[in-house]
């Protein structure tokens, strides 16, 4: 059974990252990677617009792998859905962003995930209903910043939310997002269209490509998505 990563030297497009109240990590396995999709309730629904494969329908499920803690041998062996899903490897495609999982230092719960796309510089993510209306998604948003200035060679990191998305709002400005240029209407990948606010965050000092980083992004953005919901 796999423990937790240790936040240390990158490799192979592997990233981790530490905050006050996370630890964030490149997906190790499917249960990792079913877990950021288990967190999007419908509430995060609303926002991020998912298309229907991308999401865990059964609330049973979803609340089952939520309540898993990944670093616990114990737990996972307890667990036929977590046996099932650890049993295959993530490996992350070469068309896919740089995507990290958010793990609660408090109780060991999944807790959010956090995604990047190396060629727009563009973020987005969305926390587990347990996780949220608790600060923790200015400490996502920060590092995923963090994921493109110090480990992708990242200036600039942008992110767009719903103009109605409030809670998306105030956690990126706490991020250290600011007001940036954009388009007013985006459609979702679910077909949703929305009224759109984008923003940055700009790296203070000097910027750094990891061992872990691939090719680097082009200077400029190649074009815009809105990030997803808190």
């Amino acid at each position: 059974m796999p423990k937790l990563p240790l936040p240390g030297p990158c490799w192979r497009r592997r990233h981790t990252l530490r905050t006050e109240r996370l630890l964030l990590y490149t997906p190790e396995t499917v249960l990792d990677l079913a877990a950021a999709a288990a967190a999007s309730d419908p509430e995060a629904q609303r926002w991020i617009g998912w298309v229907a494969g991308n999401v865990v329908t059964d609330r049973r499920v979803r609340e089952a792998v939520l309540q898993l803690h990944p670093g616990d041998t114990d737990s996972l062996r307890s667990s036929p859905v977590a046996q099932r899903l650890l049993a295959h490897p993530f490996e992350p495609r070469p068309d896919q962003g740089e995507t990290l999982i958010g793990v609660r230092l408090d109780d060991g719960r999944y807790a959010g995930f956090t995604e990047l796309n190396p060629e727009t510089g563009e973020i987005g993510g969305h926390l587990a209903p347990h996780a949220r209306g608790q600060g923790l998604g200015a400490e996502l948003f920060r590092a995923a910043a963090l994921l493109g200035h110090a480990h992708l060679g990242l200036q600039i990191v942008r992110a767009g939310h719903e103009t109605a998305n409030t809670a998306s709002a105030r956690a990126l400005a706490s991020a250290g997002f600011v007001a940036d240029d954009g388009p007013p209407r985006h459609t979702l990948p679910n077909g949703r269209e929305i009224d759109s606010r984008w923003l940055r965050h700009t790296a203070v000092g000097p910027t750094s490509r990891c061992r872990g980083a691939g090719p680097a992004a082009p200077s400029e953005p190649a074009g815009r998505s809105a990030a997803e919901g808190q």
